[in-house]
């Protein structure tokens, strides 16, 4: 419940959801700091720093009511070093340092992979975190520093895990713009059948839910909760949804689910020993999301934190359309 104003730390606020997060808490009159490595240019208090770096988190975190945790690496590549130092010992960081200081909340902000081991999710809940079962580096990283967060949950400190399901909307770097890049050039097929149900979470819904989560976290805490719009729709509908409100083609090749996922795993195998870093062509995780069903069942959310979506999808894709209309080139 919350009770007049916040003093409110949000990680990570240069990306999409940590910066609509932070908008939406100074918009309802919180004190907000901001941390991250890059100015975010949000009219609030911001510490430049790693949240691997201690000296940086306790200066941040100091005199803080609550802490909403979004910083990560994010990336489909790079050495497991980079995900461990980011994902795991940032995560660790930013606990010690609010135990140190003595903050009552912590929100972690986890994702749905750190409970899919490649298998279709129909209508489940959260689920528990499995570091050997994720999926590829980003989710075993996170996984492993969601269970981290939660071990720390207790009578000085209320920790809540939220994660978000494909979070997306105008602005979006990592979901939207790779799949609308691919889709133009001819790079973007359907893997499998194309029918599998999944759910996404647009991006204003998703930055409510976090608000919700650290008024709700202290009588709701220990747990994690799953956040979407609650609309599964089939994979191929969504993704010719986006195609259409960038106004490219939506994809019509169709590759076999074997046969991209035997591609993943070749192309990783070169990544790996080449190291490169460029965003890979397919891998296996991208092929087992693409294909599998993966939506959840949000009564267990929705109660937990007094929230309900209010963007609907076809609202989501009507401003994502309105976002590339107005940045397109005059008479393109």
């Amino acid at each position: 419940m919350r009770v007049g104003h916040l003093r409110v730390l949000v990680t990570g606020a240069s990306g999409m959801l940590g910066r609509a997060t932070a908008t939406a808490l100074l918009g309802r009159g919180d004190e907000v700091t901001v941390l991250q490595r890059r100015p975010s240019g949000l009219p609030c208090r911001e510490v430049l720093g790693d949240v691997a770096d201690r000296a940086a988190v306790d200066r941040a975190v100091r005199g803080q009511d609550a802490v909403l945790h979004l910083a990560a690496k994010v990336d489909v590549t790079g050495p497991w070093a980079e995900y461990r130092t980011a994902n795991v010992e940032g995560t660790r960081t930013v606990v010690e340092a609010c135990l140190a200081a003595g903050v009552g909340r912590l929100v972690y902000v986890s994702s749905p992979s750190v409970a899919h081991a490649g298998t279709a999710l129909t209508g489940v809940g959260a689920g528990p975190a499995d570091p050997g079962g994720a999926r590829g580096r980003y989710s075993r990283s996170k996984a492993i520093a969601e269970g981290d967060a939660l071990a720390a949950d207790g009578p000085s400190l209320a920790v809540l895990a939220v994660r978000p399901h494909l979070v997306w909307g105008p602005g979006d770097t990592q979901l939207v713009a790779r799949v609308i890049e691919r889709a133009r050039s001819g790079r973007l097929p359907v893997i499998g059948s194309g029918a599998a149900l999944i759910d996404t979470t647009y991006v204003d819904n998703a930055a409510a839910a976090l608000v919700a989560a650290v008024d709700a976290c202290g009588p709701v805490h220990g747990e994690a909760l799953v956040v979407s719009n609650g609309e599964p729709r089939p994979v191929a509908e969504v993704i010719a949804r986006l195609c259409r409100a960038a106004g490219v083609p939506a994809p019509r090749r169709r590759v076999p689910f074997r046969a991209a996922w035997t591609a993943g795993a070749a192309v990783e195998g070169v990544w790996a020993v080449t190291g490169r870093r460029e965003v890979p062509p397919i891998t296996r995780f991208l092929a087992e999301q693409l294909a599998t069903a993966h939506w959840f069942d949000q009564r267990r959310t929705r109660e937990a934190l007094g929230w309900r979506p209010h963007v609907s999808l076809e609202e989501g894709f009507a401003r994502l359309a309105g976002s590339y209309a107005a940045t397109a080139p005059a008479g393109g």
